[in-house]
């Protein structure tokens, strides 16, 4: 099987478990938003069953037509921008800064494989290539082909006066199921701005506690 058939499955899966679970929310809850989250949810589920092409070609969209989201978020670090860097350069630490990473697993020098937690208690994966890399200052990627989330971002390292570091990082994805998707994942607490805002706390605390040992 093919890395596009297993991508075509993750999708499917998701796309529908995320339907059946959001169609059985709105059915408990009724009314207006709960009919509003049926219809969702129906959609998603006829999508997953194999819909999207009828649905493509009655809206005009393809996997990949939604338009991408972007997500920033700074934190300042008491510690050197060439500390902060050298931690995050190795990619197989990045799980332990973001928690909606499982494993992030080096391929070589520029590429690398990813798994991402998703909504419902499935998962998404994708291999990566890091094309700006300057220590000390910048590290930028992008997903290659084939990826069941399309993303590109970057982390930029600044020196600031006092020795402290101000970590930028800026993110830009399609999900998975298009906008739709976007909002069944806000839904069950899976989406990225929520969590790279806590995320990114959470590391300041724990790499200058770190750092002080």
């Amino acid at each position: 099987m093919t890395m596009e058939s297993n991508t075509k499955d993750q999708q499917r899966l998701i796309t529908g478990a995320a339907g059946g679970a959001l169609a059985l929310m709105g059915l408990i809850r009724r009314g207006p938003l709960g009919f509003l989250m049926m219809a969702a949810g129906g959609f998603l589920v006829f999508r997953a069953a194999g819909g999207s092409q009828m649905v493509n070609q009655v809206t005009g969209g393809g996997p990949t037509s939604s338009k991408p989201i972007f997500v920033e978020h700074s934190v300042v670090i008491d510690r050197p921008a060439q500390s902060v860097y050298d931690y995050w350069r190795k990619l197989d630490n990045l799980p332990q800064i973001m928690s909606h990473l499982e494993t992030v697993t080096v391929l070589d020098e520029r590429r690398s494989r990813w798994v991402a937690k998703a909504p419902l208690g499935t998962h998404v994966e994708w291999e990566a290539e890091v094309v700006n890399d300057k220590p000390g200052e910048r590290i930028g990627w992008h997903s290659l082909p084939g990826a069941t989330v399309d993303n590109a971002g970057s982390v930029q390292f600044e020196s600031m006066p006092n020795g402290s570091t101000r970590l930028h990082v800026a993110l830009s994805y399609r999900p998975p199921a298009g906008p739709l998707g976007a909002a069944v994942a806000k839904i069950f607490g899976e989406e990225p701005s929520q969590q790279i805002a806590e995320d990114l706390q959470k590391f300041k605390q724990s790499f200058e506690a770190q750092s002080k040992n």
